[in-house]
């Protein structure tokens, strides 16, 4: 996974950092600066060809949140083959709902912690 980035996409993920929607300011307040089970994650990472919204490097783990238009079939379909290329590089994807991350806060972090300690687990089993 060592290949050169495009300069593009860097710039782009940058700028979406500034723009975020309020479920992903409010999920990026609870993970940065390792608030959440001690973990690193970054914000609005590149994994070429794409830019995922929350990526921990310790777990390979991919959190994605979804407004609306993710509901629409062809964006449904993009989204699932973004998920096997993802997949396809050993990295662990979960999906939350823009309006459960806002609305179901408690919900969505116990499910995620939930995931990130059967990960953490698996990582430190022999």
């Amino acid at each position: 996974m060592n290949k050169k980035i495009d300069p593009q996409l860097l710039i782009f993920a940058k700028s979406m950092r500034h723009t975020a929607t309020d479920a992903e300011q409010l999920m990026w307040q609870i993970l940065r600066a390792k608030r959440f089970m001690n973990l690193k994650f970054r914000h609005q990472h590149v994994i070429t060809p794409y830019i995922v919204d929350f990526y921990c490097h310790e777990l390979s783990l991919v959190i994605e949140l979804d407004g609306s238009q993710h509901g629409v079939d062809d964006v449904i379909e993009y989204d699932a083959e973004r998920t096997k290329f993802l997949e396809a590089l050993d990295l662990n994807v979960v999906r939350y709902w823009n309006h459960e991350v806002l609305g179901q806060t408690d919900m969505v972090l116990e499910d995620l912690w939930n995931v990130c300690f059967e990960l953490k687990s698996k990582s430190t089993s022999p």
